[in-house]
């Protein structure tokens, strides 16, 4: 597996990273939790080093997974996790966030006991607290770095000037946000920011929350405890519609001996040389099909006629309801 180091300051990883939310949370029922562990296990010797969860995914389970499967590969992974909503408060409503200095302080001690390490390698704020000045939030994670708590300070979701000032207290390693061939809102401000500032980046949802694989019919349904069944781009018009994005990435494809899932990744890749995906799977054989795409290759000339294929019939159907695109909570 090739390795990327996550701007100036992060550390390196594999070029294709794992994302752990859905192997127990938000895609529908949770497999066998054995099973998990089992798969986690074959990504490291697969050549994966970098892993993403969170304290919200469960909430707590997941990381508690990704604890016990990784446990063993310490010293050859990096794992990230998430502080920042009000997990603490009962009475919280869903998706409140909360970044007061006091609540990262225990959301990190309670991080390190369930992952089972002694340091988180990167600590992501999981969305911005407009109660909190982000000074406030970059500065108390400073204090946790000096103290060997926290090797690194990641922000998700962030703007571009929430990134800037962050920066400006503690130095960002990476910012992660949803990146797509069909979701592109990156490039308008934060990732320009990231190349000037030396900071990685790292798309989550990467395909699509598992459209841009192809494997998803125009007639699917989703279980109450997938998130896709209220995401206006899973209507069944709307993943009717949006069937040509797959088709061009399965034309590219075919020329390289590729799925359109490994074309997707390869776009991401393509795009620089700081951005590390972090697809994630509940199937050893999508786990070797992402891995694999880091050895696809594509030219400037594929990018652009992805880019200028896409762009002309466009993507049907918001990324989240209306009621959420301001809070853009996974």
């Amino acid at each position: 597996m090739q390795k990327r180091r996550l701007g100036h300051h992060g550390p390196e990883v594999s070029a294709v990273g794992f994302g752990c939310m859905g192997l127990n949370y938000h895609r529908g029922p949770a497999p066998d939790r054995a099973s998990m562990v089992a798969l986690l296990r074959a990504a490291v010797e697969g050549g994966v080093t970098f892993f993403d969860t969170a304290e919200v995914y469960g909430p707590f389970t997941n990381e508690e997974l990704v604890g016990e499967a990784l446990e063993p590969f310490r010293e050859r992974v990096i794992i990230a996790t998430k502080f920042g909503f009000d997990l603490a408060n009962p009475f919280a409503a869903p998706g409140a966030t909360n970044s007061r200095p006091e609540r990262i302080r225990a959301a990190a001690e309670a991080s390190l006991r369930r992952l089972r390490v002694e340091a988180i390698d990167l600590y992501y704020q999981h969305r911005v607290d407009p109660e909190v000045p982000i000074e406030d939030v970059a500065g108390t994670v400073r204090d946790l770095i000096a103290e060997g708590k926290v090797k690194h300070f990641g922000l998700s979701e962030a703007g571009a000037d929430t990134i800037r000032r962050a920066h400006a207290v503690q130095p960002v390693a990476a910012v992660e946000s949803e990146y797509s061939i069909w979701w592109r809102e990156p490039e308008d401000e934060v990732l320009p920011l990231c190349a000037e500032l030396g900071i990685g980046f790292v798309p989550y949802s990467p395909l699509g929350r598992g459209y841009l694989t192809g494997a998803i019919s125009d007639t699917a349904t989703f279980t109450d405890n997938d998130n896709r069944g209220m995401l206006p781009r899973f209507t069944p018009a709307a993943l009717k519609a949006n069937r040509g994005v797959v088709d061009v990435l399965a034309q590219v494809g075919a020329a390289k001996e590729a799925t359109p899932a490994q074309v997707a990744l390869a776009w991401l890749l393509a795009r620089g040389p700081s951005i590390v995906p972090i697809p994630g799977t509940t199937k050893l054989h999508r786990l070797a099909e992402n891995l694999a795409a880091a050895n696809v290759m594509l030219t400037s000339h594929d990018v652009t006629a992805i880019d200028d294929a896409i762009t002309v019939m466009g993507v049907v159907g918001d990324r989240y309801p209306a009621a959420l695109q301001q809070a853009t909570g996974r």
